[in-house]
């Protein structure tokens, strides 16, 4: 390990990751600052690069809500970081209109990520992955500020003081146990590393596979499609538990619970409540499928029929009851839900579109665990602390339970940027405050003293 850089100064701000929703926050304080003043702000993210689901963005992917969703209209729509002026500075605004669409390609909305991150490069360090935050305690045991310890690929880590941080370090894959297993095995991926992966696969070069791509969400119908469209010696075998693939439920009504007033009323209903109105919603968001996707699987199912060729298989109402690997295939053993039937299917790899779950937070924040009530927040997104702990902890993308299904989406990232920064500078503020109150005794004392010499 090489050695390590400390920093003396410190930050108003340090943002843990800088996928969109740090970026949106980053928009907001820049814009903010002639009202509020500047804060000194600072954002780590592990990626060398700035990348958003690089290794998912297939040619057919879209994006799943409108273009005026980006990271400011909804807060600031004259803002220069919009969508619109983004195809504007690339010439592309004719052309944009006369798709005739609200919803662009995922590699565009990247490539709007892109130029808006690029904005903020002064303000950003990647290819540095927090290792480390530490409470830093004064002589009365108070909390006044964190220690944030990052760390390189070539394994420098740095030192960096911060009055409050903000963690937005998104999902992280989610491998069912059955699967264990085959945590090491070249042969098996998981949707996020999907273009990565196959692009080391005997297909790209023409030879026949057979490949189990486990779920039946948005993510598993990508993955199908890119590999009938791309890769002819390939057949799929869909593996899920439903009946079938479901489409998501996007009509004007239910889509109201993306909207920022839906995230008021959901922070205000009790506790049960809550949890009823994410069930009830539930198919907006989570193993569902866009219909236009699922009429163009249905469409390669029915040619299949027509010409009698059978390249793809449809496995639904299976569950993966276990896995057995060999240095030929990879053995699933699937049960039929409805019938009990059990069959052993061999595969030359596996895609595991089985979701993300949210849990690298806790780990990130264990070591201030013991100041936090059960990673509880308030209405602005702010962890609820002990009296004996000053500095603000924010949290993004985590807080679905409290605050609705569209906290880990990009619908309400402008309106959420703006309320955290808001209490950012009132949080900073009143740090502000209480240090000067802590210093004018001792100022007043050096004078008293000065007097009595």
């Amino acid at each position: 390990m090489t050695p390590g850089l400390s920093s003396t100064e410190i930050y108003d701000m340090i943002g843990v990751g800088f996928g969109p929703s740090n970026i949106a926050l980053a928009i907001a304080l820049e814009e903010m600052a002639s009202q509020h003043g500047p804060l000194k702000s600072l954002y780590l993210d592990k990626q060398e690069d700035y990348r958003w689901h690089g290794n998912t963005l297939v040619t057919q992917s879209e994006l799943q809500i409108s273009f005026l969703k980006d990271l400011v209209s909804l807060r600031n729509p004259t803002s220069r970081y919009s969508f619109v002026n983004y195809l504007h500075h690339h010439g592309r605004l004719v052309d944009f209109i006369n798709l005739g669409t609200f919803y662009p390609c995922r590699m565009e909305f990247d490539d709007y990520l892109r130029w808006v991150a690029g904005h903020f490069a002064s303000q950003c360090r990647y290819g540095e992955q927090v290792i480390g935050i530490e409470p830093q305690r004064n002589s009365q045991r108070l909390v006044e500020s964190l220690k944030v310890i990052s760390r390189t690929v070539d394994g420098r880590e740095t030192t960096r003081h911060t009055r409050s941080l903000v963690v937005s370090v998104g999902g992280t894959p989610k491998v069912p146990e059955v699967f264990d297993s085959l945590k090491n095995d070249a042969r098996v991926c998981h949707h996020a590393q999907y273009l990565e992966w196959i692009s080391k696969q005997p297909c790209v070069s023409g030879k026949p596979m057979r490949i189990a791509i486990v779920g039946g969400g948005q993510s598993a119908a990508e993955a199908f499609i890119d590999l009938n469209d791309s890769f002819p010696s390939v057949q799929v075998d869909m593996i899920l538990r439903g009946s079938a693939l479901k489409p998501a439920d996007d009509s004007p009504f239910v889509n109201e619970i993306f909207s920022p007033a839906f995230t008021e009323l959901m922070f205000n209903q009790p506790e049960g409540d809550r949890q009823r109105l994410i069930d009830e919603y539930h198919n907006t968001n989570y193993s569902v499928v866009d219909l236009d996707l699922i009429e163009r699987i249905y469409g390669i199912f029915y040619r299949q029929k027509v010409s009698g060729q059978q390249r793809h298989a449809f496995r639904c109402l299976r569950t993966v009851e276990k896995v057995l690997a060999n240095e030929g295939h990879i053995a699933l053993t699937l049960r039929n839900i409805a019938s009990g039937e059990i069959e052993t299917c061999d595969y030359d790899a596996l895609i595991l579109a089985t979701g993300y779950e949210r849990r690298e937070h806790r780990q990130l924040l264990a070591s201030i665990e013991e100041y936090l009530d059960g990673y509880r927040v308030g209405r602005d997104y702010r962890l609820v602390t002990h009296e004996t702990f000053k500095p603000a902890v924010f949290m993004q993308g985590v807080c679905e339970s409290s605050h609705g299904l569209s906290d880990t989406l990009l619908s309400v990232l402008p309106v959420r940027a703006e309320e955290i920064a808001c209490s950012l500078h009132n949080a900073v503020g009143k740090h502000n405050q209480t240090v000067q109150r802590s210093i004018r005794p001792l100022k007043a004392l050096g004078g008293l003293l000065e007097s009595a010499s």
